[in-house]
């Protein structure tokens, strides 16, 4: 027990270390001027208030709007791109220190958070596929499906009216997902906020716009309840500021004026530009993947060795450790890391700490019972021979059973190890940037949904594939040794 716990502070401190030197936090667009740093949370598929353009920088009306004022108070600022749910969530948990996401203020969320003033005022339209003739009002979605992104405006605007004209209501986490449901034709139409859907329908996202636009909140700036109230007033006085030297207008016609359309590019020149960040996408899956599986190791080391030991009491530490890690989905157990645990004790976690662990302990219960399966599965003769030859317990296990266990156990740890690359992708749930969140970040710009995804999905399919190929040989070596 005692060593179970060394192991793991030492994993905690050897990750915030690897934290620390790296950098590793996800931020980026720092403002350099002096003062105090802030970090914001934010969207960034949620074009045009915040997306990520070619080069990888952040971009939008709102990250214009508070690159604008930060300079204009004399603050700084660190940019953490999360995804709107999970942002939300971030700063709750006091992991950020404000929200700026295209967030509608509400009465339920001023139950939690302080806002600013009014930066834009929203409203809802209803969306269908370009190539669809026959929806023209609400009447005509009785009895079909209606795609919408949870957490917005559109979501409640859809709830408030879905049994009178008798639709259901089908949730997604971005955007570009709610638009394919329509042009595949799985939903009938979507409702989305109309900046958004407006800009989306200039850069041919395949639909069009066919209702008036409906009253909705307007967006504001967030921070927790009763904190950071200098920040929150000086991106109000900021606000003003901007409005009156004219700077918030030319944000808006940036983005949403009429030569804000993005010019139009071929399939292969599209998926030219899209490598860079794809690559830097799947630079991160390998980078979490190695790194997790090697604690995942170490975890399974030591538990798996208290499982097929004689000490009773440990036997069953193991189990409960195997049966909880196992038991807890990957996605639940990412939300407890890095939402949950620091919201009940007070600090703020990494997200590189946050998804080390996550994997790591999520992992290490499956290397435990490949390592538990694999010594079990030799004969018990073995043992009896060897300890009948006056070998004491430990040496034999050594010495006879774990080189034989080890053969044994390399088919499963190949298994493990393609399994944690592709649970990397759960991940940018909690805003871990690998590739199928790299994806998502290019779709939101694009909406070229087929040409990425199919680019993922190859990308992918040569890495596990090399991987596994890599692990075949030295399994081939191992078991001729």
């Amino acid at each position: 027990m005692k060593t179970t716990k060394v192991s793991f502070f030492v994993l905690s401190l050897i990750l915030l270390l690897v934290a620390g030197l790296s950098g590793w936090s996800g931020d980026a667009n720092a403002n350099s001027n002096s003062g105090k740093t802030y970090v914001i949370g934010t969207d960034i598929t949620f074009a045009p208030f915040e997306y990520q353009d070619e080069n990888g920088d952040y971009v939008g009306i709102d990250m214009d709007l508070l690159d604008a004022i930060a300079k204009d108070q004399n603050f700084n600022y660190q940019i953490k791109a999360l995804g709107f749910n999970a942002a939300v969530q971030a700063l709750e948990s006091n992991q950020v220190d404000g929200v700026i996401a295209g967030m509608s203020i509400t009465d339920e969320r001023k139950q939690k958070f302080d806002f600013s003033e009014p930066y834009y005022e929203s409203g809802v339209v209803m969306g269908i596929s370009a190539n669809n003739d026959t929806v023209k009002s609400y009447e005509d979605l009785r009895g079909k499906k209606v795609a919408v992104k949870t957490g917005t405006e559109g979501y409640s605007f859809a709830e408030s009216i879905a049994s009178k004209y008798g639709f259901t209501i089908v949730p997604f986490d971005d955007s570009s997902q709610m638009y394919d449901d329509v042009k595949t034709g799985n939903s009938i139409a979507c409702f989305e906020d109309e900046p958004v859907l407006r800009f989306g329908t200039n850069q041919n996202n395949g639909l069009k716009i066919v209702t008036k636009k409906e009253d909705g909140a307007s967006y504001g700036f967030a921070v927790s309840k009763e904190q950071n109230k200098e920040l929150l007033k000086m991106f109000n006085d900021g606000l003003t500021n901007i409005k009156v030297s004219g700077e918030y207008d030319r944000i808006k016609e940036k983005y949403l004026g009429e030569n804000a359309v993005v010019a139009n590019q071929g399939r292969w020149e599209l998926v030219q530009k899209s490598l860079p960040a794809l690559f830097k996408g799947l630079g991160n899956t390998l980078l979490y993947t190695i790194i997790s599986l090697f604690f995942a190791f170490i975890i399974g080391l030591i538990f798996g060795f208290m499982k097929v030991g004689q000490n009773k009491f440990l036997r069953g530490v193991a189990t409960v450790f195997v049966d909880i890690f196992r038991g807890i989905p990957l996605i639940v157990l990412a939300f407890f890391i890095y939402f949950g645990i620091p919201q009940a004790m007070g600090f703020t976690m990494p997200l590189f700490l946050a998804a080390i662990l996550t994997l790591s302990l999520n992992a290490g219960a499956y290397v435990t019972e490949i390592i538990r399966g694999g010594i079990q599965s030799i004969d018990r003769g073995q043992m009896e021979a060897a300890r009948s030859l006056g070998l004491p317990y430990r040496k034999a296990m050594i010495k006879i059973v774990i080189p034989q266990a080890i053969r044994v156990m390399i088919p499963s740890f190949i298994n493990q190890m393609v399994i944690t690359l592709k649970d990397t992708s759960i991940l940018s749930v909690i805003g871990l940037v690998e590739l199928t969140q790299s994806g998502k970040i290019v779709i939101a710009r694009t909406f070229a949904s087929f040409d990425i995804w199919l680019t993922v999905a190859i990308m992918y399919l040569i890495v596990i594939i090399t991987l596994t190929k890599i692990a075949d040989y030295l399994e081939v070596r191992v078991r001729r040794g």
